[in-house]
C-alpha cells in the first residue's frame, strides 16, 4: 500500500510540475518587426496610414507611422494631409508585446484649414491655409495576434500642438483599426 501511495505521489508531482512550463507561441519566437496598415483611415478618410513597429522586449516597443491624405475632404474643417508619428508603447500583458498598451507619441503633421468662401467689396475670397505643426500626446489600445503572425490593433489617442499659431488646432487625434504582420 505504501508503494502504491508513493508511486501515485511521484506521478502527481510529475504532472503538476509539467504544467508549469510556459507555452511559447510561434509568432513570438525571433519575430521583432511589424508592418501595419490603418484600414479605418483608408475607408473613412481616404488616408494611407502605414506604420512599422520594432519590439524591444516583451513589454515595450517603438515605431513610426506615416500618413498621407489623398482627398481634400471639404466636410472636415482641418483636413490632415501628412503626418510623421514616432511612438513608444508599453504593453501590460504576460504575453509577448500584445494585449492592452499605452503609448506616448510625437506627431509632425500638416493640415489644411478649409475656410468658407465669402465676398468682400464685391471680390470673391477663398481662404484655405496649410499649417505644419508638432504635437505630443498619449494613446491607449489593444493588440491581438494570430498564430500565423497576423496582427490586429485598435487604438485611440489625443495630443496637444506645441507652438500654436492663431487659428491653428489646439489638439490632434490619433486612432484607428490596423491590420498587419509580425515577422
Amino acid at each position: 500500500m505504501k508503494r502504491i501511495a508513493l508511486i501515485v505521489l511521484l506521478f502527481s508531482n510529475l504532472i503538476i510540475f509539467s504544467q508549469e512550463k510556459e507555452e511559447k507561441f510561434p509568432q513570438d519566437i525571433n519575430k521583432k518587426h511589424e508592418v501595419k496598415l490603418n484600414v479605418f483611415g483608408v475607408l473613412v478618410f481616404e488616408w494611407i496610414d502605414v506604420s512599422y513597429e520594432y519590439l524591444i522586449n516583451e513589454e515595450s516597443s517603438f515605431g513610426v507611422g506615416v500618413l498621407v491624405g489623398f482627398d481634400n475632404n471639404e466636410d472636415i474643417d482641418e483636413y490632415r494631409k501628412f503626418s510623421l508619428t514616432p511612438y513608444y508603447r508599453r504593453y501590460f500583458s504576460s504575453k509577448f508585446a500584445r494585449g492592452f498598451f499605452v503609448e506616448g507619441f510625437g506627431m509632425l503633421h500638416s493640415y489644411e484649414n478649409n475656410n468658407y468662401d465669402y465676398y468682400i467689396n464685391g471680390n470673391y475670397q477663398h481662404n484655405d491655409k496649410t499649417n505644419t505643426e508638432f504635437a505630443v500626446g498619449i494613446s491607449v489600445g489593444g493588440k491581438f495576434i494570430s498564430k500565423k503572425g497576423f496582427t490586429t490593433e485598435i487604438y485611440l489617442g489625443i495630443g496637444r500642438n506645441l507652438g500654436r499659431d492663431n487659428g491653428s488646432l489646439e489638439v490632434v487625434g490619433r486612432g484607428g483599426v490596423s491590420l498587419g504582420y509580425r515577422f
